[in-house]
């Protein structure tokens, strides 16, 4: 089943473990955690998503680029002005059970640019 839905307005955190429990297929009747749900989510005005308290100057994403003293790490500030899609990849990643269907739910989550 495809979800659509309209990230305008709307808060980070609830909005990715709505998707999560999307993707995860917890929705559908048939449901079963050892199958990665056919379940697709749409996600349109991704860039339009709303953050409680201080987030967009408090909250740091970390990188590291393999070498030592290469920690690099960003804002979500810096990071909504780069990639917003980055940031709820992110958070629904981060809510999603840790195993090897992870990648797979992830590829079923789709960001809609402009209207259609």
């Amino acid at each position: 089943m495809d979800y659509h839905i309209d990230a305008k307005n709307k808060i980070m955190g609830r909005l990715a473990s709505e998707i999560a429990q999307i993707l995860q297929g917890k929705k559908s009747a048939s449901y079963n955690p050892r199958i990665s749900g056919g379940d697709k989510v749409f996600v349109k005005n991704y860039a339009n998503v709303s953050f409680t308290g201080r987030k967009m100057k408090d909250k740091i994403y970390y990188k590291h680029t393999g070498y030592m003293g290469h920690l690099r790490e960003k804002t979500l500030e810096q990071v909504h002005e780069k990639d917003p899609r980055r940031i709820l990849r992110e958070a629904v990643r981060r809510m999603l059970p840790k195993n090897f269907l992870n990648a797979k739910r992830l590829k079923n989550l789709i960001f809609i640019d402009g209207e259609k």
